[in-house]
């Protein structure tokens, strides 16, 4: 459901990528959480977020201007969007390698990241592979 829904919005507030751009991951969003914060943002900076996304999908390695990691979470990104003077984070993790699974997202105000950003995306990081395992039987 996410992933249709994430393709939905896509469409209506982005053009798609390009025919020449080949996808070399795939990007799902896991429950509601990216969806329910991409809403609440201006189309502006919703094309910009699409747009990282789109580099997160097509580059193999990707800049650290568009991905870092968190330090103190083994796995857990940040995909950075800035506009303007104005700075975003959604957090994300790669599961299999070539799957990257959207998390919860801010508007960053300080210089660092705030610990309960970080906590709430480990929290869900966590969930996603306990849903995992019980939706595969482990």
């Amino acid at each position: 459901m996410a992933l249709f829904v994430l393709d939905i919005l896509r469409f209506v507030t982005y053009k798609l990528p390009l025919p020449y751009m080949k996808k070399i991951r795939e990007v799902i969003a896991y429950k509601n959480y990216f969806e329910d914060f991409l809403l609440n943002q201006s189309v502006k900076v919703q094309n910009k977020i699409f747009k990282v996304i789109e580099v997160i999908e097509t580059i193999d390695k990707i800049p650290e201007t568009y991905l870092k990691s968190i330090k103190g979470v083994k796995g857990l990104y940040e995909a950075r969007i800035l506009l303007a003077s104005n700075i975003w984070r959604v957090f994300c993790f790669f599961d299999e390698g070539r799957l990257v699974i959207l998390l919860n997202g801010f508007s960053k105000k300080t210089q660092k990241t705030p610990k309960s950003e970080i906590e709430k995306a480990r929290i869900l990081m966590k969930e996603y592979y306990t849903d995992k395992n019980e939706r595969d039987g482990n």
